[in-house]
């Protein structure tokens, strides 16, 4: 093809004006990953056993996971440990390179030690042995008597996403190093199959899984399959109840069963967790409470009936946790295609659009029977006016708020009007279209200003400092900062290449 001067002029106008750039580019990656080495490097310098805590001075003698902690402890709950293994999974994934599978399999790897008989985990796993003798592990089991075993600690904690997170990091792990022959990998499967083995252990028969649960089957009679009612009477003060074994919506708690189970049946091609994870999706529509208040509560006992949890937690119907109910519904709805996870939708949505405390907010709570919004305080008594309240209670918990439910409405609005294989089809797309060149480069033009942000606040030591939290004093380094800083260079790098 012949080309004109003026016109090999341009071309090499542009060549020249795209080479700094991309030089930039990759000056950039490079800068990205050194930032990525050397704080992983630091942060597995501080960890204990290949785990984490929340947060930790800059000198490294205050520590803590949501409660104060010791140099000898991990914390399970996140931001603790499985979150930054998953995290380190991310950097694996856009890198390729090893040290982040091994930071990844490290933290795994210390929660198959900390594993409870009962198949969970307690907030925390402590590694001092002495102390560590205060908890029942899987592996004790055989190896002391009956009686100690029974004085011990052997509580699996499904609250804040505890042991879910724990087995979820497990999941990604083993599926990432498959025929690995390495110990810590063996030890990682193990740990792996024994959760998920006790998570079907744990659900009720009516597919609900208890707050908290000490790895005992219960007496299916005692749980009866029935759809949720409201309470004749119930204390209108707190009766200090033990709520461990009360069905929980609160922080989620059903909602991280129920993903963690299609994780695995996806990972792991068991029909037998995808099905334990549909009959969560059961429960749900069988906990909807009755007309007129068609909504959810924080939490039921075993006749399914909204029950007293913690003394500022009183019996009601809520809307905070309900959304986090009604997208679980919808999810299972795209999952199957099964229109019976949608059928609570149109009574709770038109419940809540005649609850609203102003536009687009709601209470928490709602009181049974007269809709009153209710909140509660550490005296166990309900009140009717946020200004009532203690003022470590006023700011201390979430009282009102939209709740994300504008868009859990939208979204069933959506699924509703566009159909099932639409909805998929459009998220099939977005997908192949983000991974387009064209796409990628946008993306990573986007990040550049944060990605740079992020590499300049790394300091000597290779740690990313932040402002002092609530429970804080001075400056601190954090795994929320080092989560979300690691998985924004990862996502920079994997859209840059």
């Amino acid at each position: 093809m012949h080309l004109t001067p003026v016109f090999r002029l341009f071309i090499g106008s542009l060549l020249l004006c795209a080479l700094p750039l991309r030089a930039a580019d990759e000056a950039l990656a490079r800068e990205a990953r050194a930032a990525m080495e050397r704080a992983t490097a630091f942060m597995r310098g501080i960890a204990t056993e290949g785990g984490y805590l929340w947060r930790y001075s800059l000198d490294l003698k205050e520590r803590a996971g949501e409660n104060t902690a010791t140099a000898t402890q991990i914390w399970v709950q996140p931001p603790g440990t499985p979150a930054m293994g998953l995290a380190f999974l991310r950097a694996h994934e856009a890198t390729g390179d090893a040290r982040y599978l091994d930071a990844a399999r490290a933290a795994a790897d210390a929660l198959a030690i900390g594993q409870l008989e009962s198949g969970g985990w307690d907030y925390l796993v402590e590694f001092d042995p002495k102390l560590a003798a205060a908890w029942y592990r899987k592996s004790d089991v055989g190896k002391i008597s009956a009686a100690d075993a029974a004085k011990r600690k052997n509580t699996t904690t499904f609250d804040d996403d505890n042991t879910q997170s724990a087995l979820r990091l497990l999941l990604a792990v083993a599926d990432a190093t498959k025929d690995s022959r390495d110990p810590r990998d063996g030890r990682i499967r193990e740990a792996r199959d024994y959760a998920l083995k006790k998570l079907l252990e744990a659900q009720r028969p009516n597919g609900g899984w208890p707050q908290r649960w000490s790895g005992v089957p219960v007496d299916p009679a005692e749980y009866p399959v029935q759809p949720a009612r409201m309470p004749k009477d119930y204390a209108r003060e707190h009766p200090k109840p033990n709520y461990n074994g009360y069905y929980t919506l609160n922080d989620n708690t059903h909602r991280d069963c129920v993903m963690t189970l299609l994780d695995a049946a996806k990972r792991l091609g068991r029909p037998e967790f995808r099905a334990a994870a549909l009959k969560g999706g059961d429960f749900l529509i069988l906990a909807q409470l009755p007309e007129p208040q068609p909504s959810w509560a924080q939490q039921y006992n075993a006749q399914l009936e909204p029950a007293w949890a913690r003394a500022f937690e009183p019996p009601c119907v809520c809307s905070n946790e309900a959304g986090g109910a009604m997208r679980l519904l919808i999810d299972l709805h795209l999952e199957t295609g099964d229109a019976k996870f949608l059928a609570p939708l149109p009574r709770a949505i038109a419940w809540f659009k005649r609850s609203e405390i102003s536009p687009g907010v709601w209470a928490r709570m709602y009181e049974i029977g007269t809709n009153t919004p209710i909140y509660g305080d550490r005296d166990g008594k309900i009140k009717y006016r946020v200004e009532d309240l203690s003022p470590e209670r006023q700011t201390g918990y979430s009282w009102q708020g939209s709740y994300g439910l504008p868009a859990v409405f939208s979204y069933y609005d959506e699924v509703k009007s566009a159909g099932r294989d639409a909805i998929l089809a459009k998220r099939q797309a977005a997908e192949t279209k983000a991974k387009t060149p064209a796409a990628r480069a946008a993306r990573a033009k986007a990040l550049e200003p944060r990605v740079r942000a992020i590499i300049e606040s790394l300091d000597a030591q290779g740690r990313w400092v932040g402002p002092a939290g609530r429970k804080a004093n001075g400056p601190q380094i954090t795994t929320t900062t080092f989560i979300a800083n690691l998985r924004t260079l990862a996502d920079y790098l994997e859209a840059a290449r």
